[in-house]
């Protein structure tokens, strides 16, 4: 039953984690299309950026404290690169570069969106998979 119970906390990380990536999808694509200045997108996104990262980081240390040595090693490759984005002061958007970083940025979020589906598939597999075995 613990085991089902972690993959169900694993599941809604997972889905608040992919909340928070559409909603700065969202707001870059607003900024692109001229629905909002600049200022307001970066501010907007930069107020999610470190819910995002701890979110992320506890998503890790759950499946670590859990066992779940699989999704573990899946997930601190994301956990590492917001580390070191983190350390460098790189997490933010700047307001005076968002205009030339935004194709990057909408990349860069759309392969984190990407991976995010991925584990989140795995995830239900093995919350599935804990259901059937016990």
């Amino acid at each position: 039953m613990g085991d089902l119970f972690a993959w169900l906390i694993s599941f809604f990380l997972i889905i608040a984690i992919l909340g928070i990536l559409l909603y700065q999808l969202m707001c870059l694509a607003d900024l692109e299309y001229d629905y909002i200045n600049p200022y307001d997108s970066a501010s907007q996104i930069n107020k999610v950026v470190l819910p995002e990262y701890i979110t992320e980081g506890a998503l890790c240390f759950l499946h670590l404290i859990t066992g779940h040595w699989v999704m573990f090693l899946l997930c601190i490759p994301s956990s590492c690169y917001n580390a070191k984005l983190y350390s460098e002061r790189r997490h933010l958007v700047d307001v005076t570069e968002i205009f030339n970083q935004l194709p990057w940025e909408k990349k860069l979020r759309l392969y984190k969106l990407g991976y995010l589906v991925i584990i989140l598939a795995l995830s239900i597999f093995w919350m599935i998979w804990s259901i059937v075995d016990e």
